[in-house]
């Protein structure tokens, strides 16, 4: 069967791919949850369209991806949520959170889906997150959780 990803597909692919898969995975798992399409004639600009909104979100190419790790990894990033006395925080900090903290240092949007949180991060202090922004590049930022 073919189809067209419309979500990233952990080793299949990611969106705006087109892949053969077996009928029964693409009928009973991809397609109902809306991972995916069918495959038509017509599907290519549904392709065409999810590959122009990719490129827009991500970063040009290598050396620019060099460039926002560098801004990232110079100093320690600054994320100031609501806590209680003793540390704790209200919830946990969300990946929307550290997005925009980490954009604000970037100078420019980072999309909240290339973040990596090993664990969630509960409490006040130094932290370390991962944001893949290219294929080839990925930076290791350090989180400072402060109060608000």
């Amino acid at each position: 069967m073919k189809i067209i990803l419309t979500q990233e597909v952990e080793g299949l692919g990611s969106p705006g791919d087109i892949v053969e898969v077996k009928d029964g995975y693409g009928r009973n798992y991809l397609l109902p949850r809306n991972v995916a399409v069918r495959w038509t004639r017509g599907g290519q600009k549904q392709v065409d369209s999810i590959k122009a909104a990719r490129a827009s979100r991500s970063v040009r190419d290598l050396d620019h991806a060099a460039q926002i790790k560098a801004k990232l990894e110079a100093a320690p990033v600054d994320v100031k949520v609501r806590s209680g006395a003793n540390g704790r925080l209200f919830g946990t900090v969300t990946i929307t959170d550290l997005a925009d903290a980490l954009a604000e240092v970037a100078g420019e949007s980072v999309d909240k889906r290339t973040i990596v949180v090993t664990s969630p991060i509960k409490a006040l202090g130094a932290h370390n997150i991962t944001v893949k922004l290219h294929d080839d590049v990925s930076a290791a930022v350090a989180l400072n959780v402060i109060p608000a």
